[in-house]
């Protein structure tokens, strides 16, 4: 069971036909005959054979969803007993009600483990970071590498739908080494892949942890009658890049950040960046100069920073230019605003 996504889907061909053969390996599991489910994902028996060969999304959906159904088991032989088919449709439901991300992640994580205990899903915060992690409790065997990967983005696509934002990885990894179909990780999760790791784990800011869930029963409902999705697209709203960008700003204290700087900190590209501040109606530029202020007026509150220092501690190349950006800001010369606050 997977998730809708926030955009089309791709006709361009992503999906390795590893996890193709993936899904064979569970019909050979309960001695089935894929020939059906293969033809309903118009997968042809070159391509299900080839070694680096690709489908698209569309034609993944239609065969793990025939498969799912028809060997009645959501996990595609992934675990020592089978998942009947609405078992991930009940875990949403269970989850749905929390009153914000990091209680909807506990539930799954614990209700998971109701469903199977070959694996274990944990959530850890630490620092500004929060980790969603996997602890194998068996060997997953030739399956190993499909079941991790969509498992992890079982729980991320239902994240992203249930908050209704993207949620950026800073980081993914995984305990297998790095596999021919490399290329298409950094789709499905993020840049900093790594692998020959200690564990199957999804990395990204704490602070989505704290957003609400937006969505009611009857969005479920909706949205599990859609189409089946074990490859999920990314949602292009992140309703945390404003926020980001201000902290990584915040952060820079002196250091003058270039738009490639800040898109690096993101792990975004420097005109996905600009795209999407574009779409929640500002720009790093202006952000630029929020943060110039803000930190302007935390050192002339404190009453004891050198103007001087203050200028380069917001990013100006000296003090004149600084005030006069001042001036503009607030009305007032850095001196004054400092001797009004006092």
């Amino acid at each position: 069971m997977t998730f809708q996504a926030a955009t089309a889907t791709p006709r361009r061909a992503m999906t390795p036909v590893a996890f193709v053969r993936g899904v064979v390996a569970a019909y050979r599991r309960y001695g089935r005959d894929p020939a059906e489910a293969l033809a309903r994902g118009q997968v042809q028996p070159d391509v299900a054979g080839s070694a680096d060969g690709r489908v698209t999304a569309a034609q993944f959906e239609a065969l793990a969803g025939h498969a799912m159904r028809e060997l009645d088991d959501e996990a595609l032989g992934w675990f020592s007993r089978r998942l009947p088919w609405g078992t991930y449709g009940m875990l949403c439901r269970a989850s749905i009600t929390a009153p914000n991300l990091e209680v909807a992640l506990k539930r799954w994580c614990r209700h998971h483990r109701l469903l199977t205990e070959d694996v274990l899903f944990e959530l850890a915060v630490s620092g500004e970071t929060a980790t969603v992690s996997l602890r194998e409790q068996r060997d997953l065997g030739p399956l190993r590498e499909f079941c991790l990967v969509t498992l992890l983005r079982y729980v991320l696509g239902f994240s992203c739908w249930a908050v209704d934002s993207a949620i950026a990885l800073s980081a993914a990894e995984f305990p297998y080494p790095e596999p021919g179909h490399v290329s298409v990780y950094p789709t499905i999760f993020c840049k900093h892949v790594r692998f020959d790791a200690d564990g199957a784990r999804i990395v990204f800011d704490k602070h989505y942890l704290s957003l609400p869930l937006t969505r009611s029963a009857a969005d479920l409902d909706s949205m599990l009658k859609g189409a089946l999705r074990l490859t999920v697209l990314p949602y292009r709203r992140d309703r945390l890049l404003v926020e980001r960008v201000r902290r990584v700003l915040r952060e820079a204290r002196g250091r003058i950040l270039g738009a490639e700087d800040v898109a690096s900190e993101l792990a975004l590209s420097t005109r996905t960046m600009h795209r999407r501040l574009r779409e929640e109606a500002t720009s790093l530029r202006d952000l630029k100069e929020e943060a110039k202020l803000e930190l302007a007026k935390q050192e002339l509150m404190r009453g004891r920073t050198p103007i001087k220092r203050i200028a380069e501690i917001a990013g100006f190349r000296n003090e004149k230019s600084f005030s006069r950006a001042f001036r503009t800001w607030t009305g007032a010369s850095p001196r004054e605003f400092r001797g009004r606050y006092r």
